[in-house]
């Protein structure tokens, strides 16, 4: 594998995984000696941090989508269920003809 996807693995496992408790330890020392791995490694957790909060608005739009058309359509079945009811009370007062 070639090296810039080494450090790329290496800086995902540490952010996006489960290390175990020496390999967190060893992580820190090495963002402590490594200015370029922990500038990598920040610019990497900004990364996440975009794309997470990207997904949730994008998952928000489309929740608010979702209302508006159920709004929309439960406006529609409301008008039309009063509108029904109007005219079965306007029928249902009209004397009816005798047979």
């Amino acid at each position: 594998m070639r090296p810039a996807l080494e450090r790329l693995q290496l800086i995902e496992h540490h952010l996006l995984g489960r290390p175990t408790a020496a390999e967190a330890a060893q992580w820190r020392v090495q963002l402590l000696t490594d200015a370029e791995l922990a500038a990598d490694a920040a610019t990497q957790q900004q990364l996440y941090q975009a794309l997470h909060e990207a997904g949730r608005r994008q998952l928000r739009h489309e929740l608010e989508l979702i209302h508006r058309r159920f709004e929309r359509q439960t406006r529609r079945r409301d008008w039309l269920q009063t509108t029904t009811n109007h005219l079965r009370r306007v029928f249902s007062r009209q004397p009816r003809a005798s047979q």
